[in-house]
């Protein structure tokens, strides 16, 4: 069993693409079968390697590695041009050489008329040795297929018109390719997207010509922002890469988007493993699925609470080193990352968490000092009292605050507050004992002192 994830080079993996990628992928894996990657660079004009490099990061990135390919259609004009020679030699193709004029006028006119703007067959049978390529699509009857995810679907074939399969330069067009390639690369299912739909018919009829079975076909159903839109870039519609760019875990991504269109029950959080043990494609909903974003982010941060500390260090690094964190001098990543593990939504919001314990600032939040900042009695005991203390550890640090509240008299929150504005800088701090713990003690004198003399300066 084969599958394939064939994207056209001619901008980033996108959301849609990469579901399009698991789909294909997990069928494969469930039917222990083989996962084909070709790229479709036929379009010369918009087909960039920056793009293929783009959708080979993002796959390689999401995990999910191709058993075959990656495999490049410009590699593949010979076999191409062979065949497109066989349809004409078998009187199944045929040249055109209509002007685009011409063309132009007659899909006015049968628009005006509300027909439907196909070509008319003017050089089927003129014999003419140059110009584009066109299939003699059959003139009756239907082209009927079932489809894994719509059911079974009938186009008459006067519906159809002789489509162009090269042009007139002898480059071959999509249609032709991707049915060359499926037949050749054995490809069983073919799963894609519902815009691919109606390009469907068209090929069942080139695979009958060229005497060769057909493919299982699924076309799944797109995806729509939040507001029934179909997903563009204002609802977050951006590159597979961007999503790590944001923190995003990539298997947080892949467990969203499998949940795009497929379900199993009511279940939510999938492992991959799960996803290829449950997967069946009569399982995907026929109507457009809608992309949330809230939802995407309160799954990353279920994945975030529940990863292995090892494996957030895997992510983390490229965000440390693209922020230009250093590290080397501080507490040890693995404490930090567990404090930070059950508050963070995602590995940007984690590195903005783990700065405090390895950078120094300068100064504190305008606001929050204005109203924290007022009593320097509290800190001044406190520093006093953590100045003496050997043992640097949470529980030793928590007994030293609560006799500050004791001896002074005071709630917990009157030490507290300060206290952590004075770790932290901006008040955005975890448990307090902890986090000073991570500090060090160094550090949080010298902050205390920070605080003690920020006090002094605006007590005036």
């Amino acid at each position: 069993m084969k599958s394939r994830f064939a994207p056209s080079p001619t901008g980033y993996l996108h959301i849609g693409g990469a579901r399009t990628a698991l789909f294909a992928w997990a069928w494969a894996k469930k039917q222990k079968g083989q996962f084909v990657l070709r790229i479709e660079d036929t379009d010369r004009e918009r087909s960039t390697q920056a793009s293929v490099d783009a959708i080979l990061d993002g796959m390689s990135w999401l995990g999910l590695e191709h058993d075959e390919g990656p495999f490049y259609q410009t590699e593949r004009f010979d076999r191409y041009k062979e065949i497109i020679q066989q349809l004409l030699d078998e009187d199944n193709a045929y040249y055109c050489e209509c002007s685009k004029e011409r063309l132009q006028i007659l899909r006015d006119e049968l628009t005006e008329k509300g027909e439907k703007a196909k070509y008319d067959g003017c050089c089927r049978d003129k014999k003419l040795n140059s110009g584009v390529v066109r299939f003699k699509n059959p003139l009756a009857g239907f082209v009927t297929f079932k489809d894994a995810v719509k059911g079974s679907i009938s186009i008459g074939n006067q519906e159809l018109d002789d489509l162009i399969i090269a042009r007139s330069d002898g480059t071959p067009t999509y249609n032709l390719t991707v049915v060359v390639d499926d037949h050749d690369m054995d490809i069983d299912t073919v799963i894609r997207g519902d815009d691919h739909i109606n390009n469907t018919p068209r090929q069942i009829n080139l695979y009958e010509a060229l005497g060769w079975s057909l493919p299982k076909f699924a076309h799944l159903p797109m995806i729509l922002g939040s507001d029934g839109a179909r997903l563009s870039k204002r609802h977050g519609a951006v590159s597979v890469m961007a999503y790590r760019d944001e923190g995003f875990l990539p298997e947080a991504l892949l467990n969203y988007l499998v949940r795009l269109g497929w379900s199993h029950g009511d279940q939510e959080v999938f492992s991959l493993s799960e996803i290829v043990e449950l997967f069946e494609l009569k399982d995907i909903n026929k109507a457009p699925a809608s992309f949330n974003q809230e939802k995407l982010l309160w799954l990353n941060q279920e994945y975030i609470k529940s990863a292995s500390v090892a494996h957030l260090l895997e992510n983390l690094a490229w965000h440390l080193d693209h922020q230009s964190v250093d590290t080397s001098t501080g507490p040890t990543l693995e404490s930090v990352v567990a404090h930070l593990q059950e508050r963070s939504k995602t590995l940007v919001e984690m590195v903005d968490g783990m700065k405090m314990f390895y950078q120094d600032f300068d100064e504190f939040d305008e606001k929050l000092s204005a109203k924290q900042f007022k009593d320097s009695q509290p800190l001044e005991l406190l520093l006093t009292k953590l100045s003496a203390l050997d043992n640097w550890v949470a529980d030793n640090i928590k007994d030293q605050i609560k006799q500050v509240c004791t001896e002074l008299d005071i709630g917990f929150g009157k030490i507290g507050q300060p206290f952590r504005l004075a770790l932290s800088g901006n008040g955005n701090a975890g448990n307090i004992d902890i986090v000073a713990q991570l500090v060090g003690k160094d550090r949080t004198l010298k902050r205390l002192q920070m605080a003690l003399d920020y006090i002094a300066q605006h007590s005036h």
